[in-house]
């Protein structure tokens, strides 16, 4: 199988809130928004995220034991300053989203980030990581 990743998809037990957090807090247009069931961004060439209602996620899965619940997850933001960090974390808890952990200077890896969790428990990190970039090919460089 060849290295890449073209849908990453959550239960989504209040897909309305999921909408106004997604379009509202981040600003993003959905590619499709199909109501009461899932919608989809387009998170970079090739890669959606999906929010697929929950009940509706375990009908997909033919598995009725399946929890909406995200645990152990983060999805990463990077922008372009500290202060893009804050502005961005606020716009988020005003879009509904709860602050874990305020902006700040990290512990690990000399970035400055701040972490909001979603109306539905998905936790995005916002960050600034100077040692962070995408080549003109789409290569990712780690410092």
């Amino acid at each position: 199988m060849d290295q890449q990743l073209h849908f990453i998809t959550f239960a989504t037990a209040d897909l309305d809130a999921a909408s106004a957090f997604y379009t509202a807090g981040l600003g993003w247009k959905p590619l499709m928004d199909v109501p009461g069931e899932i919608l989809f961004f387009q998170v970079a060439p090739g890669v959606v995220l999906g929010m697929f209602d929950a009940d509706k996620f375990r009908q997909d899965l033919n598995d009725s034991s399946a929890a909406p619940g995200v645990s152990g997850v983060t999805l990463s933001h990077n922008v372009g300053s500290a202060a893009e960090v804050s502005a961005t974390i606020e716009k988020l808890s005003t879009a509904g989203g709860t602050v874990l952990k305020p902006a700040q200077a990290g512990a690990f890896g000399g970035i400055f980030h701040g972490h909001v969790k979603d109306p539905n428990g998905i936790v995005w990190e916002i960050a600034h990581n100077p040692g962070w970039r995408i080549e003109d090919d789409g290569t990712v460089v780690l410092r």
